[in-house]
């Protein structure tokens, strides 16, 4: 059993927050508000609604800066909290913006927490959870764990970094999923070959019975040289949260090969 500590992860993330070293709030926020400006204009896609397209690139402004792991520093949640509160700015976006917004808010609070739990592979074969054998179940690796209530934590922006971690690869940040876009995710080309119909099913029912009513997805990308395959290696992670935010699955699916 693999336990988890932010040693591993304040190292590796180190990687993502080197190029965007000098992005504060004082740059971020002012980014994040000419965004919305911008799909707020009556030439914008939607008008002048936000769509989730937009509000999904708006808040890439606080990703990946000064404010650690999470990229979201306390400054910059103070001001999401605002924005969070602020009705007509609320009225402005759509049902699937308002709830990117609200899925980022909860994933990215700037807090970074230590917790003993462990990510460990599942027993059964990712055929045999997905019902179906192909590239998609010959491309996957499964880990789940349980954060104790002992611990006082739940799972998070940086909690679901560090848990990544155990499977060796360095990601970037994760961002909140759809189950349509999940959908999208499973049926793309992996490193074996197209997945089935049959399995990308069976994934995605097996991925959201973790998640259930409160549905909480997320994915992010990774790649890596030299982990667990010779040369340059890449693909995607779907984290699945239960609804209390202490169960995490994360299914690892490789793309790319050389």
């Amino acid at each position: 059993m693999k336990t988890l500590s932010m040693t591993s992860l304040l190292g590796a993330m180190a990687l993502f927050t080197a190029p965007a070293a000098f992005a504060t709030s004082t740059t971020s926020i002012p980014a994040f508000e000419a965004s919305i400006t911008t799909a707020k204009s009556p030439t914008s896609p939607g008008g002048t609604t936000i769509l989730r397209s937009e509000i999904r690139t708006a808040l890439n402004a606080f990703l990946n800066d000064t404010g650690g792991p999470s990229g979201v520093d306390t400054a910059e949640r103070a001001y999401l909290t605002t924005r969070l509160s602020d009705t007509p700015f609320q009225q402005s976006l759509t049902g699937t913006a308002a709830k990117y917004f609200a899925d980022f808010y909860e994933l990215n609070d700037a807090t970074y927490p230590y917790a003993q739990w462990a990510m460990n592979p599942v027993a059964q074969t990712p055929a045999s959870l997905y019902g179906a054998t192909g590239p998609l179940a010959s491309s996957s690796t499964i880990r789940e764990g349980f954060i104790p209530n002992s611990q006082g934590v739940v799972a998070n922006q940086a909690i679901l970094m560090e848990a990544f971690g155990s499977f060796g690869p360095q990601s970037s940040t994760f961002e909140p999923i759809t189950v349509k876009e999940l959908l999208a995710l499973l049926s793309g080309r992996t490193v074996a070959g197209t997945p089935t119909v049959d399995e990308v099913e069976g994934a995605l029912a097996y991925i959201t019975q973790i998640s259930r009513n409160s549905n909480r997805l997320y994915y992010t990308g990774w790649s890596c040289r030299g982990c667990g395959a010779p040369g340059y290696t890449a693909g995607y992670v779907v984290a699945a949260v239960s609804t209390d935010r202490r169960f995490v699955r994360m299914v690892n699916v490789m793309t790319a090969s050389d």
